[in-house]
């Protein structure tokens, strides 16, 4: 088991090189990047600019405009550049390290990933460290509780529809699931705001930000209090549209083994039905529904939750990868990647290790050979 540990350990570098490579070619290849995007900015702007840019690494500071125009028929490899003075995009250039080539500045990258440096954002003059540090609290908890709510939920009411299957229990409750699953969580945020936040009848709950604004200023009971009153709608919404899938895969995991000749035999020896279903089927049932628990929780807690974070002004990891994305800001893009991507694999890592703890029947000591 150790070995086998340890290989997948080993196996998670050249996988995590392998997307960042793909990653970065795509992103590269992509138009409208960083420099692109500030000169937008200038550009826009016109002659009534304020923007200014921060030369890299000295504190001098250019201001667009001031003769540093040329011509508007002259040359740029830039949308939008006609009429820069070239020194000056070669100074924003320098300013996101784009005047190197783009194999040096991969390997920059990876080498400065490696010692955990992330760099700073090019558009929010912090570094990204402490913005995905500053969001994390936000994405962990939409994450995690929406995770266990739907396993705490979903499993029982899987092997309930399982095992009374095509009875009248079975019938309304997978109505309910069929429209848990059609319906996007947004809509039910959308509805749950205009019922229970102030929309168009009560006012029961926070609109806005993952505690008060005097949270800090609370004693601990009440500081509980009130983060779960900021949270029960934001959950609520991704619970009903998120424990639909895993509710019919243990359902029908469950019939699968039902079936099995080991429960016939079971129930032959006089087994009642209770120690059958959980002392047999249970584990084996199990199985596929740990399987997707890794996936599960990083698309809850990275993906599903953007536009739960932005109905409810919920400030997280989400909404800090697609605006990065929407503004090029490498940095940002290329480290949220590479923490999803760990993640992802470390958690797939997990799932395979939590399969020998339901079912030590399993185990890796062949492959350990």
């Amino acid at each position: 088991m150790l070995a086998y540990i340890i290989r997948r350990l080993l196996l998670i570098v050249p996988t995590l090189l392998g997307i960042m490579i793909i990653n970065f070619i795509v992103i590269q290849a992509a138009p409208g990047g960083p420099v692109e995007q500030l000169i937008s900015q200038i550009t826009g702007e016109g002659a009534a600019a304020t923007e200014r840019v921060t030369r890299a690494g000295t504190g001098e500071i250019v201001q667009p405009g001031g003769g540093r125009t040329v011509s508007e028929g002259a040359p740029s490899k830039y949308r939008g550049a006609q009429g820069l003075d070239p020194e000056f995009i070669a100074e924003i250039e320098r300013m996101y390290g784009f005047d190197k080539p783009a194999h040096e500045r991969f390997f920059q990258m990876l080498r400065n990933y490696v010692a955990f440096d992330f760099g700073e954002s090019f558009f929010r003059d912090q570094r990204v460290v402490d913005l995905v540090i500053d969001k994390m609290p936000v994405s962990i908890s939409l994450g995690l509780w929406t995770t266990l709510i739907v396993y705490v939920i979903s499993i029982p009411l899987g092997i309930m529809k399982a095992v009374r299957d095509g009875s009248r229990f079975d019938i309304w409750t997978s109505g309910v699931v069929i429209v848990g699953n059609a319906v996007p969580s947004f809509l039910f945020a959308v509805l749950l705001i205009v019922l229970f936040a102030g929309g168009s009848y009560l006012n029961l709950f926070p609109l806005r930000w993952l505690v008060s604004e005097n949270w800090w200023e609370l004693s601990w009971p009440a500081r509980i209090g009130d983060y779960f009153w900021h949270m029960t709608l934001p959950i609520f919404a991704m619970v009903i549209g998120g424990f639909a899938t895993l509710t019919m895969l243990t359902k029908n995991s469950f019939l699968e083994q039902i079936g099995q000749q080991y429960v016939v035999t079971a129930r032959a020896k006089g087994l009642n039905e209770r120690r059958v279903l959980y002392g047999h089927v249970f584990r084996n049932a199990m199985l596929i529904v740990i399987a997707g628990f890794p996936s599960a929780f990083v698309s809850i807690l990275f993906t599903g939750a953007l536009l739960i974070e932005v109905i409810f002004s919920l400030d997280g990891l989400g909404l800090l990868g697609f605006e990065a994305a929407l503004n090029r800001d490498y940095p940002v893009m290329f480290a949220s990647l590479y923490f999803f991507s760990l993640l992802g694999l470390i958690m797939n890592l997990v799932g395979d290790i939590t399969y020998t703890l339901v079912d030590p029947r399993i185990t890796f000591e062949a492959l350990d050979r």
